[in-house]
């Protein structure tokens, strides 16, 4: 009975593993997942303990949360990338649904108000800042140049090619996809989304994954590399630039722009101050010169007539 046991016992470990390791999370490779039912995986994301909709994208604000997270509770085969807002390194607060709050604060209780990308839109305050409301990201520009390729792209099958990536690796719909231009090594890319059901993916988790790919640092599961082709010829990604634009105008103190605008104004004045000191020291000097030039040829014209008696 124990050999028939042992081989009975390896047949389901040799089932099992498989099953196993193909418990991933292929939108999400900080998901940490788990067996809990025959063909049934349960994936949360590390950081927050959500869970995970892997046939989706995860928004952006539970996978800037997943990388503050340390790799040993990631799983990660590597250190994470710190993420910064473009003023300093903070963990943001998310809504149970994924969402930004609409006020995050740093460790330094440094506060302020972002839009639905997670983009500042104020001023740094305290912890009484009041940010009353989320303001939604409603358009998306993004910029991207591509490499030199042995022939030449043409703007319509570029524009099917990028169409086709964020349909298909992205899952954005294309009536979300306002506009394609392509000027040779630019490509800019529109995305216009003002009211997104809930089934949709969010342009800014769109343009969060794609920013990831092009940096070499896909958010999907291992081995899942960005590859862009055009007519079988691949469109090498160089740089990228993302612009947000929201509903509403961001709401910066006009008295911190006064106070740039007198720093802009205090350098001209120093600098035109500063040339026009040097162009009176030059003129000085030039006068100066010329004086004793002068008065050297004077001597020289008075000395022979005083010898003469």
């Amino acid at each position: 009975m124990e050999p028939l046991f042992g081989v009975v016992l390896a047949l389901i470990l040799a089932v099992a593993s498989p099953a196993h390791d193909s418990c991933t999370c292929a939108t999400n490779k900080w998901a940490v997942c788990a067996q809990d039912g025959p063909g049934n995986c349960t994936c949360r994301l590390a950081g927050s303990d959500q869970p995970v909709d892997c046939s989706t994208l995860t928004s952006k604000c539970f996978l800037m949360k997943a990388e503050m997270t340390p790799p040993k509770e990631k799983r990660l085969w590597r250190p994470p990338h710190a993420v910064s807002d473009g003023d300093g390194i903070y963990n943001p607060d998310c809504e149970d649904s994924g969402v930004f709050k609409a006020r995050q604060c740093n460790q330094s209780s440094s506060c302020w108000c972002v839009n639905s990308a997670g983009v500042r839109r104020t001023e740094r305050g305290g912890r009484s800042l009041n940010c009353s409301e989320l303001v939604r990201t409603r358009w998306i520009y993004i910029e991207l140049t591509h490499k030199g390729s042995s022939n030449a792209f043409h703007a319509p099958d570029v524009a099917k090619a990028l169409t086709q990536l964020l349909e298909s690796r992205y899952k954005l719909h294309p009536k979300y996809i306002a506009a394609i231009k392509y000027n040779p090594p630019l490509i800019q890319i529109r995305l216009d989304q003002n009211k997104k059901p809930r089934w949709d993916v969010d342009i800014a988790d769109v343009a969060y994954y794609f920013e990831k790919d092009v940096n070499n640092d896909s958010v999907f599961h291992a081995n899942s590399k960005l590859n862009v082709s055009v007519n079988g010829d691949a469109l090498a990604i160089e740089k990228l630039w993302i612009y947000y634009v929201d509903e509403k105008p961001p709401e910066f103190c006009m008295r911190q722009l006064a106070a740039g605008i007198s720093a802009v104004v205090t350098v001209v004045l120093l600098t035109a101050a500063i040339g026009i000191a040097v162009l009176l020291i030059l003129r000085w000097l030039r006068t100066r010169t010329y004086k004793k030039f002068e008065c050297k040829e004077m001597r020289e014209i008075k000395a022979p007539s005083l010898e003469l008696p």
